[in-house]
């Protein structure tokens, strides 16, 4: 069991974090869990909710998804209490998992006809009463009800993006749904942190796409980026983040500084100061 090491502050009330793109491979997953375990090991109480069919944060976190395993589908769809489904983590203390399992991929359509099917994970989420310091959602890679869950759940949006060609490509229909949502379903939701994942510092491309993403999110853009990493890729395979496969890899130390600088960011007292700044 891997103990929490430094601790951080911690939160005034529990950071929903949604982690979203619609593009597939740009490290959503990878950057979910690995944060996760990075903060729960900064000492915080996290909760990883597994949103995607796939389950592959529920993998890379040692947790088992068989369909047999009661999973966010029976929260979602059977009004399951989440503390009925919520799992410790193996080898991190503080951090737990609500898994997904292959029920999932129905859930979109079976959630059409339900009654205020867009906030039941919201209902879920405010009902869990134990205490949490992060709750951070692994969305599927689509706009669907399930990421609409999500984004009516959370307050914030961690947007990880792949240091690559087109980085930015796709971006401005997720940024559509935020704004929808926001408008709609959720006035408090706002894009609060974007992460450069998959970085190379050998190649201009890496250096060219960072400078583009910054000019274009400014604070919002973490000035840890996260490299590109083997030791990132091979952790899933073990059922394991990077933090415990390999500690002191670069990748791991990464998460490690990208979690501090989230965790130094107190969404709530900036927006007591957004809010009296709008009062004058």
């Amino acid at each position: 069991m891997h103990q929490a090491g430094e601790g951080l502050l911690r939160p005034e009330q529990t950071r929903v974090m949604v982690v979203a793109n619609q593009k597939g491979g740009v490290g959503k997953t990878t950057t979910t869990v690995n944060l996760a375990a990075s903060l729960a090991l900064h000492g915080a109480r996290v909760l990883v909710v597994d949103l995607d069919p796939q389950g592959n944060a529920s993998t890379a976190l040692g947790i088992d998804h068989h369909s047999e395993v009661p999973s966010i589908y029976d929260v979602l769809v059977e009004n399951k209490p989440l503390s009925e489904v919520v799992q410790p983590v193996p080898d991190v203390e503080g951090l737990f998992c609500a898994p997904a399992t292959i029920d999932l991929a129905g859930a979109e359509i079976e959630l059409v006809s339900l009654v205020a099917r867009e906030s039941r994970l919201q209902r879920a989420l405010e009902a869990y009463d134990q205490p949490l310091d992060y709750i951070l959602v692994d969305c599927p890679p689509s706009l669907g009800l399930l990421t609409v869950n999500a984004l009516v759940a959370g307050a914030e949006v961690l947007i990880p993006i792949q240091c690559e060609y087109y980085a930015l490509e796709g971006l401005g229909q997720l940024l559509r749904n935020v704004d929808l949502v926001r408008g709609h379903l959720n006035r408090d939701l706002h894009i609060s942190t974007i992460l450069l994942t998959m970085y190379d510092g050998r190649t201009r491309l890496a250096s060219q796409v960072a400078e583009e993403v910054r000019s274009h999110f400014g604070n919002e853009v973490l000035r840890t980026n996260i490299p590109r990493s083997v030791r990132i890729s091979e952790a899933p395979s073990y059922g394991q983040t990077v933090l415990t496969y390999d500690p002191g890899s670069s990748g791991s130390l990464s998460y490690l500084e990208a979690a501090r600088e989230i965790a130094l960011r107190d969404p709530f007292a900036q927006q007591e100061q957004q809010s009296m700044a709008e009062g004058m």
